[in-house]
């Protein structure tokens, strides 16, 4: 091999690389949103299964909280107002956010809202900008939202997302109580 066709295969190879790598980190992104859109599907189920059970000791805001962070290992989650509204804002890089609400919730806060809390909760006013706790009960139905905000790892897709994608997942179940 003469050094004129090493010069040429390193040149060739230095053109196809940046073209192969962006496809190598965007199928690796790719994954890494399928395995959150299913980890978070996941966790609003696991989520909206403890609002909704029935036992000795009812369960609360915490309660839910503590079995969606279970699901979702190494993923910061917060209930910045549980019982909603349900905001369209970005949650935190690589975090997600919870929510408890009534099925079809509002995006505005609501003073009076119709039942939205697991069982143990008690009532309580309105604070700032979140709607009121109101417990449910007689077989109310009780959504748990997830709002997960995904940064890719590859840099020119990143940008192109503004730096996230936001993933959200819901599940809807009736209340045992």
């Amino acid at each position: 091999m003469t050094n004129f066709q090493r010069s040429q295969a390193l040149i060739e190879f230095a053109l196809v690389s940046p073209v192969l790598l962006l496809l190598l980190f965007g199928i690796v992104d790719i994954g890494r949103a399928i395995f959150y859109y299913d980890t978070l599907n996941h966790a609003a189920r696991e989520g909206a299964r403890v609002a909704v059970r029935a036992s000795n000791q009812l369960p609360t805001n915490n309660d839910v909280l503590t079995a969606v962070t279970g699901q979702m290992q190494g993923v910061p989650v917060t209930a910045p107002c549980p019982q909603g509204p349900v905001t369209s804002a970005t949650p935190p890089a690589n975090s997600a956010w919870l929510f408890i609400t009534e099925p079809a919730p509002p995006s505005t806060v609501e003073t009076s809202p119709p039942p939205n809390a697991p069982g143990g909760e008690y009532s309580a006013t309105a604070q700032g900008s979140c709607s009121a706790v109101n417990p449910a009960g007689g077989n109310q139905q009780l959504q748990v939202t997830l709002r997960f905000n995904l940064v890719l790892i590859t840099p020119i897709v990143a940008q192109a997302t503004a730096d996230h994608i936001v993933i959200t997942a819901a599940a809807v179940f009736r209340t045992e109580y």
